[in-house]
């Protein structure tokens, strides 16, 4: 293999995810949600690690341990939808044609791409760790050790970095899973990383579990070499009340048995093996195996979803009509509205089925249909933002009468009108018994359509919100205790200190995104 090549081939990789914006976009939020998960000791009720409900002081090893934990859940979902999509851009740009005609093989051209992927999301992780450190100066009990925290990150994030690109290289590579299969199948991927946690945590006192050598981000060999330190299982790490009566305890710098150490070596080698069939599988932008076409479009979930409920698309006409007559703002939400209910006739189903659902399904059932509904609408409208660049129209719909900044509200606009269209009919319902549920369901929404929107426009790909939202909805269903994670009321923990946070991040999203509009089109 030639190590000019490959060299030539990592540096261009880092070089162009590096300058795109939602690099910078997902690092600040990844950075925000990190330092939101880390309770400050000064005032908080909670602690980042408990053991048997004695709070661990915030020395380097709790510090690096606890944000590492949680870190890997992010980056695994976050860097998988940062990392892939490459392929995507060469077809789409004609890169990929030039490519297919070069003498690099497919190998080296794989391992290219997987070694750059690998410096990319290693640096963010980096970067990560170095805001971390920063937390540690504000809220920590002890001198920063920046070894402590290399040897942790390294420990508990190498094999999730190490899996999460192969991954990718591996959904880009093989065409059924280029497009939102791929997304959703990696995503159920995670969420088997997670019963793998709980699968540990019950077999904890038996000792070495073998699933610990697929445990790639790292959560459930976390929590078992602190449940074989300590000699118990009644621990946790995150967020979690502790008893202020009890003495604090410290964490030793050097916690990582050498079973534990075998055990993710053992993972980064086997986090390298769908490389093997992305190799097998790759298509090299062939025309015959990757051309845009019907069938080939209708392989993603969502798209077959659309294909069944194609003749509902015919409700949205109304909406047409009614936008050519609406002036200003009203027409142009109209028209985003219709546009993606056209596009999306399973919006439609799913509407037709929440609303008649909201009437019939008892009141404690509500929540989980409030979530269904809102995890729907959230990678449904994560694209509306990005609608003009994938289609190449920025420079044209920026054109018209109110320009960007107009047509930026009014994708907004549609994307909030979408959720209270689906979700409007359960908060109708808890308005008369649980009003503060009901406001959430509208604050949630506006919060939520805000944060999509300018996620959007800031990073141009939909993926970046996509992420976040799924780390977000995986966060609230394991915290339905507290009221700040009650997005949409879905829990009923919600609290008026919650709805007021959910209206300043979504009118402070708004102002961003009407800011950046209004500065691109300048």
């Amino acid at each position: 293999m030639n190590l000019h090549l490959l060299k030539v081939l990592i540096l261009n990789e880092v070089r162009l995810r590096m300058r795109r914006l939602s690099t910078v976009v997902t690092l600040v939020a990844i950075a925000a949600i990190g330092w939101a998960m880390i309770p400050d000791p000064a005032t908080s009720t909670n602690a980042l690690i408990s053991v048997d409900e004695m709070r661990v002081l915030y020395t380097s090893s709790a510090m690096a341990l606890g944000s590492a934990c949680f870190g890997g859940t992010l980056f695994s979902l976050a860097g998988f939808y940062l990392v892939r999509g490459r392929m995507s851009e060469d077809i789409r740009s004609g890169t990929g044609s030039v490519i297919c005609a070069t003498p690099v093989g497919n190998t080296a051209f794989l391992v290219g791409r997987w070694m750059g992927g690998v410096a990319y999301l290693g640096a963010l992780v980096v970067a990560f760790m170095g805001t971390m450190m920063v937390c540690h100066a504000v809220r920590g009990e002890g001198p920063i050790e920046p070894l402590i925290y290399l040897q942790t990150y390294l420990i508990v994030l190498l094999p999730m970095v190490l899996f999460t690109v192969s991954c990718a290289i591996l959904f880009d590579s093989y065409t059924l899973l280029m497009g939102k299969a791929g997304d959703a199948l990696y995503f159920f991927m995670m969420l088997a990383q997670l019963m793998i946690m709980a699968i540990v945590e019950k077999h904890a006192r038996e000792g070495f579990h073998p699933l610990l050598l697929v445990d790639f981000s790292g959560m459930a060999s976390t929590f078992f070499n602190l449940a074989t330190h300590f000699s118990t299982t009644n621990l946790s790490v995150g967020a979690s009340p502790f008893d202020a009566k009890l003495a604090p305890i410290t964490l030793p710098a050097t916690i990582w048995s050498a079973q534990i150490v075998l055990a993710r070596l053992a993972s980064c080698a086997i986090a390298l093996l769908p490389l093997l069939p992305a190799a097998l599988l790759f298509h090299r932008f062939s025309p015959d195996r990757v051309k845009v076409s019907r069938a080939s479009v209708r392989r993603s979930p969502l798209a077959i979803l659309n294909g069944w409920c194609q003749p509902l698309a015919r409700l949205a006409q109304p909406l047409f009509r009614g936008a050519a007559v609406l002036p200003g703002l009203p027409g142009r939400i109209a028209v985003e509205l219709a546009l993606t209910l056209a596009a999306n006739p399973s919006a439609i189903a799913v509407l037709i089925i929440v609303c008649g659902a909201s009437l019939v399904v008892p009141s404690a059932k509500l929540g989980a249909l409030v979530i269904s509904g809102v995890m729907f609408w959230g990678a449904l409208v994560c694209a509306i933002s990005t609608r003009d660049y994938d289609s190449d129209m920025e420079a044209l719909s920026g054109a018209v009468p109110g320009g960007a900044g107009r047509r930026y509200l009014g994708q907004l606009g549609a994307t909030v009108a979408l959720g209270l269209m689906i979700m409007g009919p359960i908060a109708l319902r808890w308005s008369f018994g649980e009003p503060l549920r009901a406001a959430a369901v509208v604050t949630g929404v506006f919060a939520l359509g805000a944060l999509a929107s300018m996620f959007g426009r800031l990073s141009r790909t939909s993926r970046t919100f996509l992420a976040l939202f799924m780390f977000a909805c995986y966060v609230a269903l394991n915290g339905k205790q507290a009221p700040m994670l009650d997005m949409v009321g879905f829990s009923g923990a919600t609290n008026v200190q919650a709805l007021l946070t959910q209206l300043a991040v979504g009118a402070a999203a708004l102002l961003v995104g009407y800011a950046y509009n209004r500065h691109q089109a300048r």
